[in-house]
């Protein structure tokens, strides 16, 4: 089940990569890039981990959105 990757990522790469991923725009697309680029080391693994975290976040992000407008307008349609 695990299997042991020789293309790790050096500390250099790892402090790039984090730095990468901070600016908004580029770390999105950079994720994508790492994930789906077709190389097979540890970056890729992460990349696929953080998108889903991020998926994630997204549908509870959605569900909470909508729990909080209906308690909402039932508020506003109890005191009308």
């Amino acid at each position: 089940m695990y299997t042991i990757m020789n293309n790790c990522v050096s500390t250099k790469d790892w402090i790039i990569t984090i730095l990468l991923l901070a600016l908004p725009i580029v770390g999105f697309i950079m994720l994508l890039v790492w994930a789906f680029g077709g190389t097979k080391d540890c970056r890729s693994s992460f990349a696929k981990a953080v998108l889903i975290w991020y998926l994630v976040g997204i549908v509870l992000a959605v569900i909470g959105s909508i729990l909080f407008s209906a308690v909402f307008a039932s508020l506003f349609s109890l005191a009308g």
